[in-house]
């Protein structure tokens, strides 16, 4: 068999079997490894190239950072920590690109670099100067890690410029521009790298709020530079390819090279001015959205409100027993102010109390200074301080722009806010000698719009457990009534007048209290109609919200019109000042206050003395015949299931349980058995390459599995290469293994090309380098790398083209002539002829 070889051929045999073998050994022996390259920046492109490559992921990544805008109010610090995070990221990955560090070197670096310049870009506020880290910064930046993500999402916005919510916009764009950096200079695919940009794009939407900051705007910029650039690094990546594959043969006609360069570049730009059009006129179309869904909305809030009573259950305790006692003092209160505890929306026949959903929903205040929007120029400062008041409910106006808290304990307590119901809590309870300011806008009520304006359109809980006597009276009360203010109106009218004022206190005509549905019953459907404002507000509300009208009850403080005090500049509320009103929420105006109670001079008739009655003797009445059995028909029923057999029935659970295992495999199945397919069609065609054919023919196929694992890691082979250029090209990809693939490639064109057939013994020894070449390759990347190649269909798809076409993928020989597994080239067979001939 010696003679069927050509010199060539026998030489590249030779120098393969010594290369992979020892002397006297028949088994391979570690080659020695190509010295790696010192720097991910030393492949043959200039500076300026990873220049251009940090600049454009700091844009996207910048412009990510900008969604955080909404949550911190526009802070410029916020801009600070991310922009910073960003530069100090990229930094990060250059060097642990140049250097070559490994996974946990590269974060023992990155772990330093954060803690190092975090105090000066997160914890301002901490650290000492504003920039030397300090114990309380460093503390809050470790901290800040596993914390700040709960502390943001629980906060309610503008969350305030502190080091424990500071950390999120700090820490993800920091980690987000290490990986992005990471895979653009140590992968040759660019396009992974744009991914942590949009990772971050995403997440500063989902921790954000529902207002949005130009999202048209960013995401076009986003997509357009993040498309210019992938083409560019594809420019780069095909010329690289090409020097590679042709480093002996310059290209001559210079004028054809620049014409195809300035064609490509012109597609690329259109490519970009395209999708930033279609973004621009679609953006509009998917963001006609009333509402938009976050995390923070989704989040349950810390205070568990429902331990908490309903501020209304304390009205009459307040007439009563606190009637003289000074509850707090305010300072700037205007005229005919009003003090609010507590906005009630949900009624469950019992009381009146914060619903879950809506007014319920109290969040953390990030920024006490800053609860809404920056007051206008109308806003009035009001002052507060406790007293003999008590409780969680903190005594507040309706529009507070901000809240200056200063506790008599010492540090600033936990405020909660709620938006909707303009309200805030403590629910360690206000103590007295706390004092706190508000910038408050006291909003003016249009008279002309409101006469004309339609219900707002409002989420309100469900009432339960309403008598039947509040929906009959209030279509009695409304009648034709023909607008939206004139059935308002005619339910404060009519509780107003036909309503009687009494406390219940000692002279007067009692008046139970509370607000039950047994209650109200009494007091619309007695003779007449007594109570006072927790009576009266309550049947309004209930009329109202029967009716379809968004109303809900207030309970507050506020003086009589006819008080002297009312618009003094100092004022002591008291608890005889207590009252509850009624808020009807319209379309373009807001929440209206409205007064159903009764003048307190409009007290009731006192009940009429009743006529003491005599008692009848009592007479013995004779008891009642005895009556037959009743005669029942037959019972026909079936029987009453065996509710317990059932529930001891393994069988059927079971069942049940397989059911739901079932139901919950099917998402699973279906994203496993695409891979599985995967791994099963590339082990037939390895056993097909390796079995099937003439031995030239499956020398040929140990090739093309060499060349297809390349393809599944990533390599760019030219369709269109000869082995020994396939062999090249491979070199960069895979330094440890360039020796290995460049004897295969030689062996495989002798087995091809040379005269006869190789022996069975050849064959097997070509398989046995094929697989240690390929395990030198999978070698040479990581993990993550590995796996993604065992499932990468890409291979696959190169071959089936190459079958559509008439060929196999990666088995051309030098002349172009297609060869595979189970297939014999036509140079082969003529070969085989003339040999057979000749004989």
């Amino acid at each position: 068999m010696s003679g069927r070889r050509s010199a060539a051929a026998g030489q590249a045999t030779g120098g393969s079997r010594r290369a992979a073998a020892a002397p006297g050994s028949g088994t391979p022996t570690a080659r020695p490894l190509e010295p790696r390259l010192p720097s991910a920046f030393s492949g043959g492109r200039a500076w300026w190239h990873f220049a251009i490559d940090a600049a454009v992921l700091a844009v996207l990544l910048g412009i990510a950072v900008l969604g955080f805008g909404p949550t911190f109010g526009h802070d410029p610090r916020y801009l600070l920590a991310g922009l910073g995070g960003i530069v100090l990221g990229i930094a990060v990955a250059a060097a642990s690109a140049h250097w070559r560090l490994g996974l946990v070197t590269m974060t023992g670096l990155a772990l330093g670099v954060y803690l190092v310049f975090g105090s000066a870009l997160a914890a301002t506020g901490e650290a000492i100067a504003g920039f030397i880290p300090s114990l309380a910064s460093m503390r809050g930046l470790l901290l800040g890690i596993m914390l700040s993500w709960k502390q943001l999402l629980t906060l309610a916005p503008p969350v305030g410029a502190s080091v424990e919510v500071m950390v999120v916009p700090y820490l993800s764009a920091f980690v987000a521009a290490i990986v992005a950096g990471t895979l653009a200079w140590r992968l040759r695919r660019a396009a992974w790298a744009v991914v942590p940009a949009m990772a971050l794009f995403v997440a500063a939407i989902a921790l954000g709020t529902a207002q949005t900051f130009f999202p048209v705007l960013r995401g076009a910029l986003f997509a357009a530079g993040a498309i210019a650039w992938l083409a560019y690094r594809h420019e780069m990546l095909r010329r690289s390819s090409a020097r590679a594959i042709s480093a002996n043969q310059p290209v001559h006609d210079a004028a054809a090279a620049r014409t195809s360069v300035l064609r490509r570049l012109g597609l690329a730009a259109g490519m970009v001015l395209v999708a930033g059009a279609v973004t621009m006129a679609a953006a509009p179309a998917l963001t006609t959205s009333a509402s938009r869904d976050v995390l923070r909305e989704t989040v349950v809030p810390p205070p568990d409100l429902h331990n908490l009573p309903s501020p209304l259950m304390r009205f009459r305790n307040y007439v009563k027993n606190e009637k003289d006692k000074v509850l707090f003092t305010v300072d700037g209160l205007p005229k005919n102010g009003r003090i609010r505890l507590a906005a009630l929306d949900s009624y469950d026949g019992v009381v009146f109390n914060v619903d879950p959903n809506s007014s319920a929903s109290f969040s953390p205040v990030g920024d006490p200074r800053a609860l809404n929007q920056p007051a206008g120029g109308d806003a009035l400062v009001v002052g507060v301080k406790i007293g003999d008041y008590t409780g969680p409910w903190i005594p507040g106006m309706s529009v507070a722009q901000s809240l200056s808290y200063h506790s008599a304990a010492g540090p600033t307590p936990t405020l909660y806010l709620n938006r909707d119901s303009g309200t805030a809590l403590d629910l360690a309870g206000v103590r007295q000698g706390d004092s706190y300011t508000m910038d408050v806008d006291v909003p003016q009520v249009d008279t002309k719009k409101l006469a004309t304006a339609d219900f707002g359109s409002v989420r309100l809980p469900k009432l339960e457990n309403v008598p039947q006597v509040v929906t009959t009276k209030a279509n009695d009360i409304v009648g034709e009534a023909d607008t939206p203010l004139k059935k308002v109106l005619a339910l404060e009218g009519a509780l107003q007048r036909e309503g009687k004022f009494s406390n219940g206190l000692e002279g007067q005509v009692p008046s139970t209290s509370g607000h039950s549905a047994a209650r109200i019953t009494k007091l619309l459907s007695g003779k007449q109609m007594v109570g006072d404002d927790e009576q009266y507000a309550t049947a309004m509300v209930l009329m109202a919200r029967q009716l379809g009208i968004p109303a809900r009850v207030v309970m507050g403080f506020h003086l009589d019109e006819k008080d002297p005090a009312n618009g003094a500049g100092t004022v002591q509320i008291k608890g005889d000042d207590v009252h509850a009103w009624v808020e009807v929420n319209f379309a373009g105006v807001g929440w209206v206050p409205f007064n159903p109670t009764p003048d307190k001079n409009h007290v009731p008739n006192p009940p009429e003395p009743q006529n003491a009655s005599k008692p009848k003797p009592q007479v013995l009445q004779p008891p009642p015949p005895p009556q037959e059995p009743a005669d029942l028909p037959p019972d026909t029923a079936p029987d009453a299931l065996d509710t317990n057999g059932k529930k001891n029935n393994p069988a059927g659970i079971l069942g049940a349980i397989l059911m739901v295992l079932g139901v919950a495999a099917i998402p699973v199945v279906v994203l496993v058995l695409p891979l599985l397919l995967v791994v099963l069609l590339k082990t037939r065609r390895r056993n097909r390459r390796f079995s099937t054919g003439l031995p030239a023919d499956r020398v040929s196929g140990g090739w093309s599995e060499v060349a297809s694992l390349a393809t599944d890691l990533g390599a760019g082979l030219d369709a269109n290469g000869t082995r020994r250029e396939h062999a090249q090209a491979l070199y960069s990809d895979f330094p440890d293994s360039r020796a290995a693939t460049a004897v295969l490639a030689a062996r495989a064109d002798a087995a091809i090309f040379g005269p006869g057939q190789p022996s069975e013994e050849e064959v097997a020894d070509y398989w046995a380098h094929v697989d240690h070449s390929v395990r030198d390759m999978k070698g040479s990347v990581g993990f993550f790398k590995r796996q993604r190649a065992r499932f990468s269909p890409r291979s696959l798809l190169v071959d089936a083209r190459a079958r559509a076409k008439g060929g196999t993928a990666q088995n051309v020989p030098a002349d172009g002539a297609a060869v595979g597994p189970g297939r014999t080239s036509w140079l082969a067979k003529l070969m085989d002829k003339t040999r057979r001939g000749a004989r």
